[in-house]
């Protein structure tokens, strides 16, 4: 009998067996959702900063001198885009993490809702990062500055970091995942899908940079209430 015991090996007990984990559920990831959404409408209300009439783009050296004094708006740019991408990746982490908890087993649903987030996030620091070479690049003397290459990268500047269309991604899975199974308030997955709609829109026609609005205002709306479920769940 003692030699049967000696090769039973101690019983495990495992959260989904026996104990259950009391701690109560955070809520930080989707108020980081909230605040990348924040910090989406500001980009958009930067937009008129780091700008110039239309017909100083038929000229360089006109338009370096209508952004000259933009510098610290361009510096101001590139904080908000990493702020921004690094709250992105914990409200996608988070979003995952609520849907595979309430998705269908094997649903694709929560790792989408991830990779939206994550491509965003990813975007944002591309084009927050030219903010930093023009912004060294207008920091300079007037007489060193190359208008041409000043040129070449506000374009780039103007585009990249509105391009928010990965969470579209985002917002179509926690539409299907609300709508279809009930993972969040119903409310929740019909704003999902009309702001999906939207980014898909401007996807379609020629001004995929204005997927910033719909995604900034869908984070900015669900995002609270993602946390209020949270509490109650």
């Amino acid at each position: 009998m003692s030699n049967v015991q000696a090769l039973t090996p101690p019983r495990v007990m495992h959260p989904s067996s026996g104990s259950r984990d009391h701690t109560p559920p955070r809520r930080g990831w989707a108020w980081a959702g909230l605040g990348a959404g924040v910090c989406g409408l500001a980009i958009f209300a930067m937009a008129g900063l780091v700008d110039a009439p239309d017909a100083a783009w038929a000229d360089n050296d006109v338009l370096v001198s209508h952004v000259l004094d933009s510098k610290y708006a361009v510096w101001a740019f590139q904080s908000v885009t990493v702020l921004a991408a690094g709250l992105l990746v914990v409200f996608g982490a988070g979003l995952r993490r609520q849907l595979s908890g309430q998705a269908p087993v094997h649903s694709l649903l929560p790792d989408v809702a991830f990779a939206g987030a994550a491509l965003t996030a990813a975007l944002l620091l591309v084009g927050g990062g030219i903010g930093t070479d023009l912004f060294w690049a207008l920091l300079q003397d007037p007489g060193k500055i190359d208008a041409d290459y000043i040129a070449a990268e506000l374009a780039i500047f103007n585009t990249l970091g509105w391009v928010w269309a990965g969470l579209g991604l985002s917002s179509g899975a926690v539409a299907i995942a609300a709508v279809r199974h009930g993972a969040a308030q119903r409310w929740i997955g019909w704003v999902s899908v009309g702001m999906t709609s939207l980014v898909v829109l401007t996807q379609v026609a020629p001004v995929q940079y204005m997927a910033l609005v719909p995604a900034a205002l869908w984070l900015a709306i669900t995002a609270p209430f993602l946390a209020r479920r949270e509490r109650s769940a």
